[in-house]
C-alpha cells in the first residue's frame, strides 16, 4: 500500500508540470495576425482596390475609411477611364457591397490582433490582398462573382 501511496504524487507532480508547460505556451506572444475571407460575394476589382487602399493603415482607421466610403463621404481610388472625384485624388468609386465586407473581415482581424496579444493601436495592414475564387455557376451559362480575401498586421518593429 506504501508503494501506491508514493505513486500517486509522482503522477500528480508530472500532471502539474504539464499544465504548467502549457500555460506558458498560451502566453507566448505572435507576431502577426491574420483574417481570411474565403469566396465572398464581390467583385475581384473592386476588392483589389481596397485593398490597396487600406494597406498601410491601423485597423480602426481602415474601417472608419471604409465606412464613410459606405455613407458616400470618401471615395476609394480606381485605375481605369473612371471620373475624377472631389479631393486629392484623380478617379474613384464608391464600392458599398464590398467595403461592407471588407468592414467584416477587419473587424476579425482586429480580434486575431487581440487574441495574439498584439496592441491594436499599434498594429498596422502590411499585407491586403484579393484573388479570384471558384465561381459558381447562374442559370443560363453565367457566373457568379466570388473573390479570397486575405488580411495580415502586424506591429512594426522598434
Amino acid at each position: 500500500m506504501t508503494e501506491e501511496k508514493e505513486a500517486k504524487p509522482a503522477e500528480q507532480k508530472t500532471e502539474e508540470a504539464k499544465k504548467e508547460t502549457k500555460e506558458t505556451s498560451v502566453v507566448a506572444k505572435k507576431s502577426e495576425a491574420v483574417a481570411r475571407g474565403l469566396s465572398v460575394h464581390a467583385s475581384m476589382k473592386q476588392c483589389m482596390f481596397i485593398c490597396r487602399f487600406i494597406k498601410g493603415k491601423s485597423v480602426d482607421e481602415a474601417i472608419s475609411d471604409l465606412e464613410k466610403v459606405i455613407k458616400i463621404k470618401k471615395a476609394v481610388p480606381f485605375t481605369g477611364e473612371i471620373p475624377h472625384r472631389h479631393g486629392n485624388m484623380m478617379s474613384g468609386r464608391y464600392p458599398v457591397n464590398a467595403s461592407k465586407i471588407s468592414i467584416s473581415i477587419l473587424k476579425s482581424l482586429k480580434g486575431n490582433i487581440l487574441a495574439n496579444q498584439m496592441d491594436p493601436d499599434k498594429a498596422k495592414i502590411y499585407f491586403a490582398s484579393s484573388s479570384y475564387a471558384s465561381r459558381p455557376s447562374k442559370k443560363g451559362g453565367g457566373t457568379f462573382k466570388r473573390t479570397n480575401i486575405i488580411l495580415k498586421a502586424k506591429e512594426p518593429a522598434k
